[in-house]
């Protein structure tokens, strides 16, 4: 057992300097951020969906946003598109589940919004399908991957893939970036006076 406890933390540092080591995927991180940034000044939002591990990670990441990360402020509007039960199964059952986020972002997306889809295989056809729904309404992607970045290697604006193609490393990874993106937001929206609009 210890071999096994040790190995899979082993993975998850090496992981994580892998991560570390990659120029381009932490420049895109930065570019991300800053669009989410610049969407935030116009008014826009972002939505977030994925399914399983990632549904929570979608979860995880707008409790931040809503809620706070770090510093105590007024909520940043992000809306998990998995969090609602009754309309994921009535969309899934009067329709097909692979619709799911797509009927989601043109019933709540707006032209400058961010959409956010996590998948570990970036091949998620509910996914993939929100995204092209997105590409129609002027809404920016990203996407979270691994494995390559599969399908939304093609559809994504931004691609934070992760170098890996362990499912839980990957999902391990995509905690770190929400958490990086999260902080980075909720710093840079505190200096340029985002949150002193509205009375708290």
């Amino acid at each position: 057992m210890q071999e096994y406890i040790r190995e899979n933390i082993a993975e998850g540092i090496a992981c994580k300097q892998a991560l570390l080591q990659n120029e381009a995927l932490l420049l895109e991180v930065e570019r991300v951020a800053q669009a989410c940034i610049e969407a935030y000044k116009r008014g826009n939002k972002l939505l977030v969906c994925g399914n399983g591990g990632s549904a929570s990670d979608a979860l995880h990441m707008t409790g931040e946003l809503v809620g706070r990360y770090l510093v105590e402020r007024r909520g940043i509007p992000a809306v998990a598109l998995n969090a609602n039960a009754a309309v994921m199964t009535a969309l899934s059952n009067d329709y097909d589940y692979n619709s799911v986020f797509a009927k989601q972002v043109r019933a709540l997306g707006n032209k400058g919004d961010i959409l956010f889809g996590i998948s570990t295989s970036g091949s998620s056809k509910n996914v993939v399908m929100a995204f092209e729904e997105a590409r129609k309404l002027g809404i920016t992607t990203v996407g979270l991957t691994g494995a390559g970045g599969g399908q939304m290697r093609e559809s994504s604006d931004y691609l934070l893939n992760v170098p890996s193609d362990r499912t839980p490393r990957i999902q391990e990874m995509h905690i770190v970036l929400i958490h990086t993106l999260c902080g980075l937001m909720e710093k840079e929206l505190h200096e340029c006076g985002y949150f002193e609009d509205i009375n708290e």
